[in-house]
């Protein structure tokens, strides 16, 4: 399901593309899609710190020369498979702010309940904290991520369910920093609960004025 893009003719910024990444079709988007698959069952058996690209050559039958030539490093191959998570994003619209932004953090929930998942996360943060590319790549995808997502907010504030100019990113952001302290400080379980008490506290700091900017709508 491709995300709705925001109301206007203001369109979010493409994420910048990491090393390896082509556009769809032809042996390069072949080569591409058995990377990042052998790349995520690797991430099933084990965490990112023994993660090599010879392990990735062999599950995925590309030669590990082509690998780090298109890739680099480990690193750049764990950026392309955000920046492949970031591609399609659905986006809730229920006509209910309060239950699409439930319905958001149920499929946060959802996506991060995977041990896989888990270590994605872990992994894409240490790929940023090591080389530049990814932390781009990291920043461009999340920040599209949150502006598409915010599309929401947009939406509540046209049926008056919140003010003109409350700051959609800052309530999506605010929905989802839980599951990160969690994922990557605490370490405890995502779930339903976190889930539910995320999504209602964003949208009762939102209806209450929260996140306003104190500009003017345009």
């Amino acid at each position: 399901m491709t995300a709705p893009q925001p109301h206007g003719s203001d369109r979010p910024a493409e994420p910048a593309r990491p090393h390896g990444s082509t556009r769809p079709g032809g042996r390069t988007a072949r080569t591409r899609a058995a990377v990042l698959a052998a790349a995520w069952e690797e991430l099933d058996r084990r965490d990112f710190a023994s993660l090599t690209i010879d392990l990735i050559a062999r599950r995925s039958g590309v030669h590990a020369a082509t690998i780090r030539r298109r890739w680099r490093t480990v690193e750049g191959v764990i950026s392309d498979i955000l920046s492949q998570h970031g591609e399609t994003i659905p986006v809730p619209d229920t006509g209910s702010l309060r239950q699409d932004l439930h319905a958001l953090a149920r499929s946060i929930a959802d996506f991060y309940t995977p041990p896989r998942n888990q270590r994605l996360v872990e992994a894409v943060v240490t790929a940023a904290a090591r080389e530049p590319g990814a932390a781009e790549v990291l920043h461009n995808v999340f920040g599209d991520r949150i502006r598409r997502v915010a599309v929401m907010v947009e939406r509540a504030a046209e049926r008056g369910e919140v003010a003109a100019d409350t700051d959609g990113e800052e309530v999506i952001a605010a929905l989802g920093a839980p599951f990160y302290y969690r994922l990557l400080m605490t370490r405890r379980p995502v779930d339903a609960e976190l889930a539910r008490r995320s999504a209602e506290a964003a949208y009762l700091a939102a209806v209450e004025g929260v996140f306003r900017t104190g500009r003017r709508a345009p």
